[in-house]
């Protein structure tokens, strides 16, 4: 079976380390790399849509990052224990007739011993904003290591 350091049980350290590399993968916007985070088996609630598997996972990715185009993400761990995570986050985006967003939200994760995460709960609201309110600046790829997190930007 897959191993995706680091792995449960999870200190504040390792937890942190988690969502940096969670966030480093969705900045990445490949839908293949990023469903190999979780188990095959993987059960989903994203908004009110229902994903299980990482077939459906990486079909849903694709989709997302087709609409969601400019997309930048900031991730922030809120809480943990020894096999789950609580993340915040914040994330811009355009849509294709170039009107930008800013979509806030909650992730509860659950992972396997392996480091896999089999269960993924996220509650998410979009706020249409303006070019100019953009605070996520950055080439597509991971967040620079000196770009503000969302605390720092008052998000």
């Amino acid at each position: 079976m897959d191993r995706r350091p680091p792995l449960p049980p999870f200190t504040r350290d390792t937890a942190i380390q988690k969502v940096q590399l969670a966030e480093d993968g969705w900045n990445s916007r490949d839908p293949q790399k990023v469903a190999q985070a979780y188990t095959v088996d993987t059960v989903w609630r994203n908004r009110a849509q229902f994903i299980t598997g990482r077939a459906e996972v990486e079909a849903f990715l694709q989709a997302k990052w087709q609409k969601e185009l400019s997309y930048r993400l900031i991730k922030e761990l809120w809480a943990h224990s020894d096999t789950r995570i609580a993340v915040r986050f914040a994330y811009e985006w355009q849509n294709s007739q170039g009107i930008w967003f800013r979509s806030y939200g909650n992730e509860n994760w659950a992972f396997t011993p392996e480091g896999l995460m089999h269960t993924r709960i996220a509650s998410i609201n979009d706020l249409p904003i303006k070019e100019e309110d953009r605070k996520m600046h950055w080439p597509q790829g991971p967040r620079p290591s000196g770009h503000p997190g969302l605390t720092e930007l008052g998000l």
